[in-house]
């Protein structure tokens, strides 16, 4: 099975509080590249790149308020081609399982993923950003289709 990922991505922007101003640094070095893009946020982060970069990006609400979870739905939904995730590994998080399940989605539908701004830039840097790219899909039917326990009420 795979996906096809258009020319023209749809991809997430989000940073923990301490990583804010990096994904901000790196976003204002590529609006360039970004402006070709659909792009999504989760609340606070989407208000600070909307300003700064002068471009449209859809809102979505906190990270700790639901944000990801929107994110990993839109993943799951394959509404969403790439995720750029600034995430802080030196501070605890009061949403970490929201963040762990956001990483598990990205890599259960083999979705590309950025997690600092080197591989964000390799991954700009890419061919397959401006060209249709498509990726492998596992394929779950089987796990779908499970026997499953019986319930005795």
């Amino acid at each position: 099975m795979e996906r096809t990922l258009g020319a023209k991505k749809r991809i997430a922007l989000v940073a923990h509080d301490h990583k804010k101003d990096e994904l901000l640094e790196w976003a204002v070095a590529n609006k360039k590249k970004l402006i070709q893009h659909s792009l999504f946020a989760t609340g606070t982060t989407g208000t600070i790149l909307e300003q700064a970069l002068g471009l449209p990006i859809t809102k979505l609400l906190s990270g700790p308020l639901g944000g990801d979870q929107q994110i990993g739905a839109m993943i799951a939904e394959a509404k969403l081609d790439i995720l750029i995730f600034f995430w802080d590994p030196m501070e605890a998080q009061p949403h970490d399982p929201d963040v762990k399940a956001l990483l598990r989605l990205s890599a259960t539908y083999n979705l590309p993923v950025a997690c600092n701004a080197a591989t964000a830039d390799f991954m700009f840097a890419a061919s397959f950003m401006t060209t249709e790219y498509k990726a492998l899909q596992t394929d779950y039917s089987t796990y779908l289709k499970r026997k499953l326990p019986e319930v005795n009420l």
